[in-house]
């Protein structure tokens, strides 16, 4: 249950209805107290301090619709997704930084392109000890030069909790990748910054667990949270992963957050990659996570299923009519 309470309440007669019901407190503009959702009903002594309760038959609360039926806005100083917006936000970019060259070509790329946020790993979670894992504070410095000279918006990912105030101090928006999603010292200081934070399906994890973790994230009282779909594991090995549409539908039904879909991790080939955006893009989602390189079969990893840079010019431009078409706007 979800309790707004009365302002005459003081935080600390708030604390103490916290501990009675067992809920987390969350402090901003009021004082929001979220109990386990098996409280169904308000106690009778505490109607007279609350001005609002919200009873959800589930742990998914902050991000339900049953809460906030619109989609949370999050705000950027140029452009803005969710709430009324009808933007679907493009972001781009290497799958790792590799040298000041290639991260440049991929700003500079950007710009040309019109695309606001620059997406690039630091920190790479490989499935093999062997594989290259990252430049780390290295590569996150040379994407806040990037933002600097280019004016763009940086994404990275969180690999673990050693480095999460790192991949904070340097973006703006934070990734919490699908290997990292049930980290909870990520998902905790995550919940305590003041920024944006895309959090990505693990490839084993229900839509509940999704959820779930971005609870994490909302009830430390960061409300920025975007959610994303990459694909999950199925029996099927001819594809990476299995993009989950179906359950993207479940997440615009049931929950509040924006959503951003990332066709290239699901596929895992370039070929596929352009027919599933469109495809993503057709259910009027806030985002796409596409990873394009100046030279693909050159890059350090996922290699395969990184576009080049026409390949993307071409993937923009079949793009927007199919964004008009669902009555939505590429920013």
């Amino acid at each position: 249950m979800i309790l707004h309470l009365n302002k005459t309440v003081s935080l600390a007669e708030a604390q103490s209805i916290a501990n009675e019901l067992k809920a987390i407190l969350i402090e901003k503009d009021e004082i929001v107290l979220v109990s386990p959702s098996k409280l169904q009903e308000l106690p009778s002594h505490l109607k007279d301090k609350v001005t609002k309760a919200i009873a959800v038959p589930n742990d998914i609360q902050l991000a339900s619709k049953q809460y906030l039926k619109e989609t949370r806005k999050i705000k950027f100083p140029n452009f803005e997704i969710g709430g009324d917006s009808n933007s679907t936000l493009m972001i781009t970019g290497p799958c790792s930084v590799e040298t000041p060259l290639q991260i440049e070509q991929a700003a500079k790329y950007c710009v040309s392109q019109g695309v606001k946020v620059l997406r690039a790993g630091c920190y790479k979670p490989r499935t093999s000890p062997y594989s290259f894992q990252g430049l780390g504070l290295e590569g996150l410095k040379l994407l806040a030069e990037m933002r600097e000279k280019y004016g763009l918006h940086i994404i990275t990912e969180v690999r673990d909790s050693s480095h999460v105030d790192e991949v904070i101090a340097h973006t703006d928006i934070i990734q919490i990748g699908a290997k990292a999603m049930y980290d909870h010292g990520i998902l905790k200081r995550c919940g305590k910054a003041n920024k944006p934070v895309l959090l990505k399906r693990g490839f084993g994890s229900t839509l509940q667990e999704f959820v779930q973790a971005a609870e994490f994230i909302l009830s430390g009282g960061n409300d920025q949270v975007i959610l994303c779909e990459r694909g999950i594991r199925t029996f099927e090995t001819n594809t990476r992963f299995t993009l989950d549409l179906c359950g993207v539908s479940f997440l615009k039904e049931k929950t509040n957050l924006p959503i951003i879909l990332d066709p290239s991790h699901a596929m895992g080939y370039a070929y596929g990659v352009a027919d599933l955006a469109r495809a993503c893009v057709a259910m009027g989602v806030e985002g796409l996570l596409i990873e394009s390189h100046p030279t693909p079969k050159e890059a350090w990893s996922d290699a395969a299923q990184q576009l080049n840079f026409d390949e993307f010019a071409e993937l923009m431009a079949s793009l927007k009519p199919v964004a008009q078409a669902v009555g939505r706007k590429l920013v």
